[in-house]
């Protein structure tokens, strides 16, 4: 079984949650972000992916999940309040039915959203470290 990477926005996905974040995008200072998953994989306030997410995420060697607070599942949910952390974040697991692991927290996708050559780099050594394989492509 190949490893799975959950992508974790500090959103909903509903038409409030998308303009509740865009009021708080808006009006966050230039240097703060109030999810860098977002500016990684939509650039901010785009609602689609932009081509580089889609190319950087064809090289991750794992099926990867992006979702929305209100879209993830109980269990997604429960590790991540019982961890005490914040979205967004990014989870793995080996294969399906094992154990979540935190592989990214909110500080490492703000030290990687605007790069995704970092982002690729910093997820294979966390997810490495985590005993999630995941193969990066070239």
């Amino acid at each position: 079984m190949s490893a799975i990477i959950y992508i974790l926005y500090n959103a909903d996905a509903s038409a409030m949650g998308k303009m509740q974040y865009a009021y708080r995008k808006l009006t966050a200072p230039p240097n703060e972000s109030p999810c860098a998953a977002c500016d990684l994989t939509h650039n901010g306030l785009r609602l689609t992916e932009t081509k580089e997410w889609s190319n950087t995420k064809s090289r991750i060697g794992a099926e990867v999940k992006q979702l929305h607070k209100d879209e993830a599942d109980r269990q997604i949910v429960d590790f991540v309040k019982g961890q005490g952390i914040k979205y967004p974040l990014v989870l793995g697991r080996p294969s399906a039915g094992e154990d979540l692991r935190v592989l990214m927290t909110a500080q490492d996708l703000a030290a990687s959203s605007k790069d995704h050559e970092s982002f690729l780099r910093m997820l294979a050594r966390k997810s490495a470290e985590s005993g999630v394989q995941v193969d990066i492509k070239s």
